[in-house]
């Protein structure tokens, strides 16, 4: 049975995800939702909880957008981390 609210969409964009008191880290995004993401990372030593901020490029034609987003990390898998992305209604 699906659990998600919000559909998921492949995705293959750069993201830059920013944890607290460490170095940034440049992942790719696999799958993308309204309330979460998808990405490939090696080992970061994030634990499952963990608030991390992610930036990313949206190309709308003849601008390019940067949104930053804070999310909190879902699920660590061999492959990646499933992170779940705060609402903007919240902000």
């Amino acid at each position: 049975m699906e659990r998600r609210l919000h559909t998921r969409h492949r995705a293959r964009a750069t993201v830059y995800l920013i944890v607290p008191g460490r170095r940034g880290a440049l992942c790719k995004a696999c799958n993308l939702s309204a309330n979460g993401v998808f990405v490939e990372t090696r080992n970061l030593g994030l634990a499952k909880g963990s608030i991390v901020e992610l930036a990313f490029a949206i190309n709308l034609g003849a601008v390019t957008k940067i949104h930053r987003r804070q999310a909190v990390v879902a699920h660590i898998s061999h492959g990646g981390t499933g992170l779940r992305m705060e609402s903007y209604a919240v902000r």
